[in-house]
């Protein structure tokens, strides 16, 4: 048994926000119902077709999963989705701003009429304020939160190469679900979560938000360096190689200047002393530790840095992660299910000791629709019906 079997989930979702939490609810037991829509469902089934002609957006989110399609706009189909909500303990949505509440799910009826349901609500700036009803893309959000202006290099702001708000929102989702569900069993009742994309990510925001407040100076965009820690980023060995440090405080930079650069004076100079000092000499610095890289064998750098107990990382490609050896030594990828055959996907990184995650199909669109129907007590003409009035 997973730790969340027993927990039915109805999601009118698309993208990644929505999705992503309720695959992690999906990975760990619990029924999730995604709601498409007739004829396109969820528009991140076509983003590519690079995982054997399905997307590889839609494959990492939606394992697991039950796909039913739905008109909303159909008296017909919003009557199905009350049934759902009827046997429901979550709903998940992701929809334009407005949207559930014009199907008559506003707030107020959905705690009215579904007293356990707890349903959760991810847009990009929340129910209410100036920004209620803008489209929100994980782009947009990434520069509205400020993120934009701290990522990059000196001369060009550059995005987050994953969809970070999203991701962010839909582990918020989670988070918030999995607490009214421990809530509700207090209590015996559900509740409405509130989910915004641009306060998820500006909670994230946090180290740089306050250090700029305060200090009255924004961070500055420092490309793979980090802002106000040195040394902390890439460095050019010998063969070429970007090797990355990270060096957290003054024990760590007294090893570095000691065992891997043989400088102990280092250490001393006034303007690499402290960190503050390190930061204001960057340039100087930087030189200086490539310089000593360039003239040493890249072995005996990482040989000495391991012996000096300072981390440091390659950089990776991507196809250099999908073979990394610490991943495929604990064994994180496991064969899962599409309609294109078996595809091998990473593991959630939540361990549990004596639990496995389901790691359930990835369903195509409306595969279980006539199932869900016949369980909600549809007979096979009612089914019928609903086809040709165009709600399923």
């Amino acid at each position: 048994m997973g730790p969340l079997d027993g927990v039915t989930v109805v999601s009118l979702e698309q993208a990644i926000a929505a999705p992503f939490a309720t695959r992690q609810l999906a990975d760990w037991g619990a029924r999730v119902i995604k709601i498409e829509r007739p004829g396109g469902g969820d528009f991140a089934r076509y983003y590519d077709e690079a995982v054997r002609g399905l997307s590889s957006h839609f494959v990492w989110t939606n394992r697991g999963k039950e796909s039913m399609t739905l008109n909303l706009k159909h008296a017909a189909g919003q009557a199905v989705l009350t049934r759902l909500m009827q046997r429901a303990d979550v709903l998940v949505q992701n929809l334009r701003p407005g949207a559930l509440d014009a199907l008559g799910f506003d707030r107020d009826t959905l705690r009215t009429r579904f007293p356990r349901l707890i349903a959760c609500n991810i847009s990009g700036y929340g129910p209410d304020g100036p920004y209620r009803d803008r489209k929100a893309y994980d782009l947009l959000i990434q520069a509205e939160s400020g993120l934009l202006s701290i990522t990059g290099s000196e001369e060009t702001p550059v995005k987050v190469g994953i969809s970070i708000a999203d991701i962010a929102a839909g582990m918020y989702a989670l988070s918030g679900i999995l607490m009214a569900l421990i809530h509700r069993q207090t209590t015996g009742q559900g509740t409405v979560i509130d989910i915004s994309m641009l306060e998820t990510l500006a909670e994230w925001m946090g180290y740089p938000l306050n250090y700029a407040h305060f200090s009255g100076t924004a961070p500055a965009r420092t490309g793979a360096h980090h802002a106000t820690i040195a040394p902390y980023g890439p460095y050019r060995l010998k063969d070429g190689e970007d090797l990355f440090l990270a060096i957290q405080n003054e024990r760590e930079w007294q090893a570095f200047c000691e065992v891997v650069l043989g400088d102990p004076s280092l250490a001393r100079d006034q303007r690499f002393r402290q960190n503050s000092a390190r930061v204001a000499h960057r340039a100087e610095l930087n030189d200086f530790i490539n310089q000593a890289f360039s003239d040493r064998d890249p072995q005996d750098v990482v040989a000495r840095l391991t012996k000096a107990h300072v981390a440091f990382a390659h950089l990776n490609s991507l196809d250099q992660l999908w073979h990394h050896p610490q991943l495929r030594a604990r064994s994180r990828f496991e064969d899962i299910e599409t309609t294109q055959g078996p595809v091998e996907a990473l593991l959630p990184p939540v361990n549990f000791v004596d639990v496995t995650p389901a790691m359930g199909r990835v369903p195509e669109m409306g595969e279980q629709t006539q199932s869900i129907l016949n369980e909600l007590g549809y007979t096979v003409q009612e089914v019928s019906q609903l086809k040709d009035q165009g709600a399923i």
